[in-house]
């Protein structure tokens, strides 16, 4: 089998590496199967893509609405080569998977608006698959309604004509859609457990996503429902797309 790329940004040892066992478990890959890059510490360099399975892009704290002169030359970095190789994957229709940073990374790349208006907090939210959510593969194990963690500063507001909307939130609309037949994005993270996100709040304390003295507020948040199906829709990628 061809391994898979997952492309992440995350600069905290720690969570990034908390990050990748997570993938691996979800996915079902083991190490040599799922091949990391850590793009805040190194360029990408050329990525022929007959090479690999398929690409996941994990989160981070980059904001794809954030104005050029307040980014740092390595997220203006990290966005130019991601938005580079999006040119080959959309084009080839090449099975790509992005949670939370990367559907803002795929949404600017197709010109959706993305902005603060669906900013949500640290929490778990319940979401719901659309009808073209429910006749999708990567979804079919789903329930129509399932929990979620979501915590994002951005959101998309207005989708590009090219996406299918799969699954919506009442209070962020676009939580999941796909271009063409292979190419998904997710707001919410479907990598996660409650630990990992646990382990995502402390590394994260301070940097704007819940105020000064909320961190018990916020670790109580995520344990408000379970999230128990999230999951599944990294191993139905994985599957379909293993070659």
């Amino acid at each position: 089998m061809k391994p898979f790329l997952l492309l992440a940004t995350r600069a905290e040892d720690v969570p990034a590496d908390e990050e990748y066992e997570l993938f691996l478990r979800y996915t079902g890959l083991r190490e040599d199967q799922l091949v990391r890059r850590r793009l805040e510490a190194e360029p990408l360099g050329r990525i022929d893509l007959d090479d690999w399975s398929g690409i996941f892009v994990g989160g981070g704290p980059f904001n794809a609405s954030d104005p050029v002169e307040a980014k740092s030359a390595v997220q203006r970095r990290v966005e130019a080569e991601i938005s580079g190789l999006l040119d080959e994957v959309i084009a080839r229709d090449f099975p790509f998977f992005g949670a939370c940073y990367g559907i803002g990374t795929v949404g600017a790349h197709e010109g959706a608006v993305i902005d603060g208006t669906y900013r949500e907090p640290i929490s778990v939210v319940e979401v719901t698959r659309t009808a073209a959510g429910a006749a999708d593969p990567l979804l079919a194990e789903l329930p129509d309604t399932f929990a979620a963690f979501v915590g994002h500063k951005e959101a998309i507001t207005v989708l590009p004509s090219s996406a299918t909307l799969l699954v919506r939130g009442e209070k962020c609309p676009v939580q999941m859609f796909r271009l063409g037949q292979n190419v998904y994005a997710t707001q919410f993270h479907p990598e996660l457990d409650v630990e990992g996100i646990s382990t995502r709040i402390r590394a994260y304390a301070g940097h704007g996503y819940f105020a000064p003295g909320e961190l018990d507020l916020t670790l109580d948040a995520v344990r408000r429902l379970p999230v128990t199906h999230t999951g599944t829709i990294l191993a139905a990628f994985t599957r379909r797309y293993a070659r």
